[in-house]
């Protein structure tokens, strides 16, 4: 009789080479060996796909992204085939698949793809038969059966969306460190690791530059309230549970402190200041592509303003192309480009009902002399906009201040 069928995400990390993916058949072996029905979603070996991309950056500077993702989505397929045959060497029965083959249908957005369906019959077949299910993450097909991947970090996503469709009673995602920590371990050592945390406040944290998520996967947890256990691939120690709620966290204002290096700011000088005007600028910047996250105007008694905005790094050179475009088109001046800042936030579910943790915030930056260049808020973060080589000096003054170090 099954205890249950349980999703398990193993990073590529955990599966960065031979001696570790044995060790992760050991683990799923373990598990099996207790009764537990197992989907192992496993993602590309170490830093498999940086590699592939590095690859296809030697070929073309403008790879076609349905190209790139026939390229990438094989690193997966390597990892879950050498996993079955680890698991296989244990004793018990195992069979990978692609995205594909498990029926995961997505559109047809190359590289950061959304999943529409997933038609799971042939892992409920696998099942039956008593094997242990691996499948290739971050990946899916489109109706036209083209290969598509779901975004860096989609791994998770397949996890979790798994978890949803095989109505699994929990989804494991296994990484380097041992659960969600109030910051990130390898900027600040002293950081503390967090035993739960809200749906709400690993989304903000995910979007702002955890790394450990993807924000995309929290998304669908939260939607249909899957519990999800973050925990070490090197470890047997209880991790982090990203829950819906608890009342154990009332009394906590700030949960965590991230920092995000891959942005960059563009400033567009002497706009004009009339209706429209920001709508012409980022509906153009939008047809490229690119993703505008923090926006400041500033207008002033002459009736022009400047307008800065923040974009990921990655796609600063087309970001910039089409910003001096519409500048030239809406007659602003000179544009003006950052390559070198970071985005620290603090982010908890507890700030909303308590006053002063902004002030807070910009009074321990100012105390360590750094400057705030932008500042954006919602109802449980605040980040700002610093120089990129100050960042790590910033995390660690909040870190300390907000109580988010062990003592």
């Amino acid at each position: 009789m099954s205890k249950g069928l349980i999703v398990q995400k193993y990073g590529g990390s955990s599966v960065a080479n031979p001696e570790r993916i044995k060790e992760v058949a050991k683990r799923v072996a373990s598990y099996k060996k207790e009764g537990y029905d197992l989907v192992v979603v496993v993602s590309a070996l170490g830093d498999t796909t940086d590699e592939l991309i590095e690859l296809a950056g030697q070929i073309s500077q403008d790879p076609p992204e349905r190209e790139m993702d026939m390229l990438m989505s094989t690193g997966e397929q390597i990892s879950c085939a050498l996993l079955a045959m680890a698991i296989e060497e244990l004793g018990h029965d195992a069979i990978s698949f692609t995205g594909g083959q498990v029926g995961i249908i997505t559109d047809s957005t190359h590289t950061k793809a959304r999943i529409v369906r997933i038609d799971a019959r042939r892992i409920h077949n696998a099942l039956k038969e008593n094997k242990v299910v691996i499948v290739a993450g971050f990946q899916g097909v489109t109706k036209n059966e083209d290969i598509t991947t779901l975004g860096r970090g989609g791994s998770d996503l397949t996890a979790v969306a798994l978890t949803k469709t095989l109505n699994a009673k929990m989804c494991e995602i296994y990484t380097d460190v041992e659960g969600i920590f109030t910051s990130d371990p390898r900027v600040d050592r002293k950081a503390k690791k967090i035993d739960s945390i809200t749906y709400d406040e690993m989304l903000e944290m995910a979007s702002l530059g955890a790394q450990v998520m993807q924000a995309r996967s929290i998304e669908v947890a939260k939607k249909f309230k899957i519990p999800i256990h973050v925990r070490s691939s090197f470890s047997t120690k209880e991790g982090t549970m990203i829950v819906n709620d608890s009342k154990k966290m009332e009394g906590v204002f700030v949960r965590g402190v991230t920092l995000n290096n891959k942005e960059a700011k563009l400033t567009i000088c002497n706009v004009p200041d009339k209706p429209g005007i920001a709508a012409k600028i980022f509906e153009e910047i939008s047809k490229v592509g690119v993703n505008v996250d923090m926006i400041v105007q500033n207008v002033s008694h002459t009736r022009q303003t400047d307008i800065s905005f923040t974009v990921p790094r990655s796609e600063l050179p087309q970001a910039l192309a089409m910003t001096k475009k519409v500048a030239r088109q809406i007659k602003a001046g000179d544009v003006l480009k950052d390559a070198h800042i970071a985005r620290v936030s603090i982010i908890g579910v507890g700030m909303k009902s308590h006053p002063g943790i902004a002030a807070k915030m910009f009074k321990v930056l100012a105390e360590n002399k750094i400057n705030i260049e932008m500042i954006s808020t919602s109802e449980i973060s605040i980040s700002c906009i610093v120089k990129q080589k100050l960042g790590k000096l910033a995390v660690k003054a909040l870190d300390k201040k907000f109580n988010l170090i062990k003592r």
